[in-house]
């Protein structure tokens, strides 16, 4: 007969819930306040929203002290799994989000920052992000993966265009296929080791001898397609030029970094072990994964005619990059991750907040898109401030330097070379320099050709308001100040990852 447990408070260590909690309770708040008063302005929803994500961060940075003294914290019957993987990724996801939210307060004519059921399912979007990172239970990763997408379907969806439904309905059916394999993966996962956290998986399948390998490779694929679709890997990546396209500027911006950034995080949880265990297949498909996505996001990127697309291709290229960090898999490459992803997100947030302000109603006759290169056509002489910031986004981008992508660029390569992988080390500083050509493009058409004639003149300072030139001076300030900041923040990320094992 089994003894009765004893769980008390103590034991389940709520405190681990907290940061997931703090935006749930948030969303549900804006929820009841609409129910007894609606048509409140929605610069109160935006003030909310950033008070309780002001709040998930303090949490965090209280928790960040209590792993640095005590080690990973483990609750809730052990399934929540704090370190400083999980910690390092939702300070990313929580201030990244932070800057997004005030783009909100932009614009009165697209109609979706209007509703508060936007700030709302941001906000649960946002705890489904963090409950992914901190855990290494693949069914409560399941859960959060699936909360963040569902909100993220419909926050798209939101925009009320003919492309944005289209493009929910896509990011609907590729989240589908992907939710489908990760949990074929997890079951196989289940069915060999007879557990569903990562820890004890990789501990049976190491005592025995990773003997099921056959069994093992279907898995590991299943996973590897999951993933594939999360971080939009080459030939998994068909669903994201599009949904980048119909969704609005700053939430396909948010799309490039706070989905992935999760998703990495996972990734490195389950893949490293076996990359550590000497599995040589796998070290071959995420080579070529790696390289084929570097290689074939950046050729596609060439032809674009739309920027709004070539910023698509261009993140495709860049999850393609950082994914190499997974596949070396020493503390030096995942450190370089989490320093390359702080960097890309002052860049690629103030790149499509950028877009935002050029944003228009009606898409006039001599575009051929919303966001055409014609658009920006000496751009230099009609909005000189907007050109020059602009292009220094794209030279960061491209990684030249002291701009802050540089940096993040170097790293990797350095810890790609480190780590045995010259000629890995060698194809991407190739794609680096192919990826210059069409971040150089629209920089070319900014400052080298005409205004097309009849264009609008006054779009890049019409729609810059306050909050949203706050947003892309902080930006900037990220962009170019970046090296002053670089050797400390990479010191404060090796420490967590250091400390987590990784």
């Amino acid at each position: 007969m089994l003894e009765p447990v004893n769980v008390t408070l103590e034991s389940l260590n709520l405190m681990t819930l907290t940061p997931m909690l703090i935006p749930i309770i948030g969303a549900l708040l804006i929820l009841v306040i609409d129910l007894f008063k609606s048509d409140l302005h929605k610069s109160l929803y935006v003030m909310l929203s950033i008070l309780f994500l002001f709040m998930d961060f303090a949490v965090l940075a209280n928790t960040s002290g209590v792993v640095a003294q005590n080690g990973t914290l483990m609750g809730v019957f052990n399934v929540m799994h704090i370190d400083g993987l999980a910690l390092l990724s939702q300070f990313i996801i929580v201030i990244a989000s932070m800057l997004f939210i005030p783009l909100a307060l932009t614009s009165n004519s697209f109609h979706e920052f209007s509703y508060p059921e936007f700030f709302a399912l941001f906000l649960f979007m946002i705890s489904g992000f963090q409950f992914m990172v901190a855990t290494d239970n693949l069914i409560l990763v399941f859960v959060g993966l699936e909360t963040s997408s569902l909100a993220l379907y419909t926050l798209i969806a939101m925009h009320n265009r003919d492309k944005s439904f289209e493009a929910a309905v896509k990011y609907f059916t590729m989240g589908a296929l992907a939710a489908g394999f990760y949990s074929f993966g997890a079951m196989i996962f289940y069915a060999l080791t007879g557990s569903v956290e990562i820890n004890q998986i990789a501990a049976v399948l190491s005592a025995n001898g990773y003997a099921d390998i056959a069994y093992l490779l279907v898995g590991v694929v299943f996973m590897l397609a999951a993933f594939g679709f999360k971080l939009s890997l080459v030939p998994f990546h068909t669903w994201a030029p599009d949904v980048y396209e119909g969704a609005s500027a700053p939430m396909a911006g948010f799309m490039s970094i706070v989905p992935k950034i999760a998703a990495f995080v996972v990734a490195m949880r389950i893949f490293e072990f076996l990359v550590h265990s000497g599995i040589v297949w796998l070290e071959v498909i995420l080579y070529i994964f790696v390289v084929v996505t570097m290689t074939a996001a950046n050729i596609w990127a060439l032809v674009q005619n739309d920027v709004k697309r070539m910023l698509a291709y261009s993140s495709i290229s860049h999850a393609g990059f950082v994914m190499a960090a997974i596949l070396i898999g020493t503390t030096q490459a995942n450190s370089a991750l989490f320093l390359y992803w702080v960097l890309f997100t002052f860049t690629n947030l103030g790149s499509f907040s950028m877009l935002w302000i050029s944003r228009q109603k009606h898409i006039p006759i001599y575009q051929a898109s919303d966001h055409s290169y014609n658009k920006f056509a000496g751009l230099i002489k009609t909005a000189p401030v907007a050109a020059t910031i602009m292009a220094l986004f794209m030279l960061s981008l491209a990684g030249i330097p002291p701009f802050a992508l540089f940096w993040g660029k170097f790293y990797m390569i350095a810890s790609a070379v480190t780590g045995g992988y010259t000629i890995l080390a060698l194809i991407m500083a190739l794609n680096s320099a192919i990826a210059g050509y069409y971040y150089l493009k629209l920089i070319v058409y900014m400052f080298m050709k005409e205004p097309v004639q009849g264009a609008d003149l006054y779009v890049f300072t019409n729609n810059a308001s306050l909050s949203l030139r706050t947003i892309v001076g902080v930006a900037v300030m990220g962009t170019i100040f970046a090296f002053v900041a670089v050797n400390p923040l990479l010191e404060f990320i090796t420490a967590f990852v250091y400390n987590s094992g990784y």
